[in-house]
């Protein structure tokens, strides 16, 4: 499955370079390093539940062109950025897809509750005889 995404995703993926900030020296100044990738989402082949995942849990990632904006300016190496940056939009792509697991409803032990109430029996009584008689 990772596979096959990560084919779909570089073969759909579009990237786009600027100069980059921070330290660099001459090298920040001449070298477009920064890399910006756009990941189109409907070319992207997701059944429609996996596209209504990724809507809802990266939607300050998504643009109004309906695409996943992913930035990369970590390292002064632009072919290093390009990766880190495909590596990035894959996880988030692939973690937003996986279902989220349904909750199992617990309850308290008994010896919790238990330790509970005595706890607020303590501070009654405590506060109980802070009172004036």
């Amino acid at each position: 499955m990772r596979d096959e995404l990560e084919r779909t995703v570089r073969s759909v993926a579009r990237e786009t370079f600027a100069r980059s900030g921070g330290p660099g020296g001459q090298n920040v100044n001449k070298v477009s390093t920064q890399v910006t990738l756009h990941v189109p989402l409907d070319r992207l082949g997701l059944a429609p539940e996996e596209r209504e995942r990724i809507g809802e849990r990266l939607a300050n990632r998504i643009n109004a062109d309906d695409e996943l904006v992913v930035h990369c300016s970590q390292t002064r190496s632009q072919s290093a950025n390009r990766e880190i940056a495909m590596e990035r939009a894959l996880e988030l792509i692939s973690t937003a897809i996986r279902p989220r697991r349904r909750r199992r409803p617990t309850r308290p032990s008994r010896a919790a509750v238990e330790r509970r109430l005595e706890e607020k029996r303590q501070q009654s009584e405590k506060k109980r005889r802070r009172r004036q008689p």
